[in-house]
């Protein structure tokens, strides 16, 4: 089965021209014809950004339905990643990451768990946002590839992991999740798709990984204006061909 993914940091809805448009990115989205979506850094109820349910906004404009996990909840307002699909779909695990305790200002990050009905096959999708030292990141992944996550009877595959990983591909963060995974740019005869920034995209930090019976068709990334705009991130699309059973 074809499926397109995408992940992409929307940056609150709050655009490099600093004007909150969550219908320009639900535009963007539906203009990348993306059947599964997983996102970072959206609010849900902030008065940064009028109290706006973005994660439902969004699914409701695109005619999906969408699960959102906070990594941070103050007083109700809240911040986070969502997974959104009109595929049949259940929630597998929402859950925080660990950080550096010693650090106390660093930003509290999660992950997001949904497996996906491709007819016969669930497809594994786990979204997340991790932090921006390494060597949090590097806790993260352990985390991520540990008991809880990966290494859960409930993983199986064929499955994805995406997300803004804050990490190029020669760090340690990204060796780590290659060990065990991989990149769903490798291989393809061609440059990898950098997504940041989104005006002049020259770094890969935002990332799919892949396990199980997975073979990729294409991978691509806007650069109309809108998404040039909308982010200060570029959407990642990877489309992919699934193997599922014979009718």
């Amino acid at each position: 089965m074809k499926l397109r993914l995408m992940t992409w940091n929307v940056h609150r809805c709050v655009g490099v021209d600093r004007k909150l448009d969550v219908e320009r990115v639900a535009d963007v989205i539906a203009g990348c014809r993306a059947d599964v979506v997983a996102l970072q850094e959206l609010d849900v109820g902030r008065a940064r950004t009028r109290g706006i349910d973005q994660a439902h906004r969004l699914a409701d404009l695109l005619k999906m339905r969408s699960h959102f996990h906070p990594a941070i909840t103050v007083e109700g307002e809240r911040y986070g990643d969502a997974i959104l699909t009109a595929l049949p779909e259940r929630l597998v695990k929402a859950g925080a990451l660990p950080g550096l305790p010693k650090i106390r200002a660093l930003e509290p990050r999660g992950a997001l768990w949904v497996a996906v009905d491709l007819g016969g096959v669930e497809l594994q999708v786990i979204n997340t946002h991790l932090g921006l030292m390494p060597r949090e990141q590097q806790v993260q992944v352990a985390e991520l590839l540990g008991q809880r996550w990966l290494g859960s009877e409930a993983f199986t595959a064929p499955a994805v992991l995406l997300g803004d990983f804050n990490a190029l591909p020669v760090s340690q963060t990204y060796r780590m999740l290659t060990a065990v995974l991989r990149d769903a740019q490798d291989g393809l005869g061609k440059a990898a798709t950098a997504t940041f920034p989104s005006g002049f995209p020259i770094l890969r930090i935002d990332h799919v990984f892949l396990a199980g019976d997975i073979r990729v068709a294409g991978v691509e990334s806007p650069f109309d204006p809108r998404a040039r705009v909308a982010s200060d991130h570029l959407p990642l699309i990877v489309e992919l061909e699934v193997a599922t059973p014979a009718p």
